[in-house]
């Protein structure tokens, strides 16, 4: 009973606050949306200048492939001099150089074509370049039967994509930007709760209260699992299903089950966080010092396999390493527990443990 009424109070003063209930719909609506629609992975009407010294109708032809939604021709330029001004003024991203031989040598099947690109976003670039790749392939495949070959080498390529065949990155980005929702909005609440005790200083009252450390916890994070894993379910259906069209594959039932475990173990660590610091600012720059890192070792940017080995076994620390695996997986892929055990057992012992940590944290810091 005692235990109900502290949670009935943590329950009330959550709903009572409407700037936080406002700021739970913008971050589950507002923020995915952006999420999804804002950032893109694909590349879109990127700058680009011709240097086209053969003037032909077979390098005419090559350009011709160059175009929107990808490629924005800019301009046509004569010299290097044009070329570097172009860059450095950030009008142009990528020019191509189109050499005065390059029909003759078609007909040779040597011809080629120099591309510069600014990698100052690599990301970007990098995927402008796979795209010069494809439109100079298929047209070297055009052009193979006028080709003066004795043999005639031909590869046909058939690319299977599986779970997103369109590559649209508001699939995943979407997705992404939910994910990251849980985890900041469940951090901060937790924190929040218990660092207003502090600055109110109703902490006091709570220690002399008769109830445990744990019980004190669960009382301030059963609000928040409750609260944050049904506006979880909310924006996956209106949000990414509903504005996106993200097809949902797997069990509904069983992802809104982890995601509340997930829950519990991030707010446990808002927890830890608020009994090392006295205010909500500095809780803040500590919740920002973690997420940064959390996210990009994650595996959200960059599979495990591409980080170094030491920050790849520092990756299984983090919580969301194991979420985002299975999100997708159950998600966009339709797995089911058999292949998702691993990481619903990686959140569950996170979870624990830092339940645990936050606890003795708080048993130090209050002697409760």
């Amino acid at each position: 009973m005692k235990f109900l009424a502290l949670l009935k109070k943590e329950c009330l003063q959550l709903l009572r606050d409407k700037v936080l209930v406002v700021v739970l719909f913008y971050a589950f609506t507002v923020v995915v949306y952006t999420g999804g629609k804002g950032v893109s992975l694909e590349v879109r009407n990127f700058p680009t200048i011709i240097q086209d010294q053969s003037k032909s109708p077979k390098s005419r032809e090559l350009i011709s492939r160059f175009r929107s939604p990808y490629f924005k021709i800019m301009g046509y330029v004569e010299s290097e001099k044009e070329i570097e001004r172009w860059f450095q003024e950030g009008k142009a991203y990528m020019v191509i150089v189109i050499p005065p031989d390059f029909e003759r040598k078609i007909g040779e099947g040597r011809a080629k074509i120099q591309v510069i690109i600014d990698g100052t976003i690599s990301l970007t670039a990098t995927m402008a370049i796979s795209y010069v790749a494809k439109i100079t392939n298929e047209y070297t495949v055009e052009c193979l039967p006028y080709l003066n070959l004795k043999e005639k080498p031909f590869v046909e390529d058939r690319v299977r994509i599986l779970f997103n065949p369109n590559n649209l990155s508001s699939w995943f980005m979407s997705l992404l930007e939910l994910f990251n929702m849980i985890t900041m909005i469940s951090i901060l609440i937790t924190s929040a709760a218990l660092i207003r005790e502090k600055e109110y200083g109703t902490i006091e009252q709570l220690l002399v209260t008769p109830v445990k450390s744990w019980e004190i916890f669960l009382a301030k994070i059963i609000p928040t699992l409750v609260v944050i894993s049904s506006l979880s379910l909310f924006s996956l259906f209106l949000m990414v299903k509903g504005v996106f069209k993200v097809p949902i594959r797997g069990n509904v039932m069983l992802f809104f089950l982890v995601t509340a475990l997930y829950v519990f173990t991030v707010a446990s660590v808002g927890i830890t966080i608020a009994t090392l610091v006295q205010t909500l600012s500095q809780a803040m720059m500590v919740i920002m010092v973690i997420l940064v890192p959390m996210l990009m070792i994650s595996g959200a940017w960059s599979p495990p396999e591409a980080m170094h080995p030491l920050i790849k076994y520092l990756s299984l620390l983090s919580p969301m390493r194991y979420y985002l695996n299975f999100g997708y997986g159950v998600l966009l892929k339709g797995n089911g527990i058999e292949y998702v055990w691993k990481d619903i057992l990686g959140i569950a012992v996170l979870g624990f443990s830092l339940f645990v940590l936050s606890a003795l944290r708080f048993k130090k810091s209050f002697g409760k």
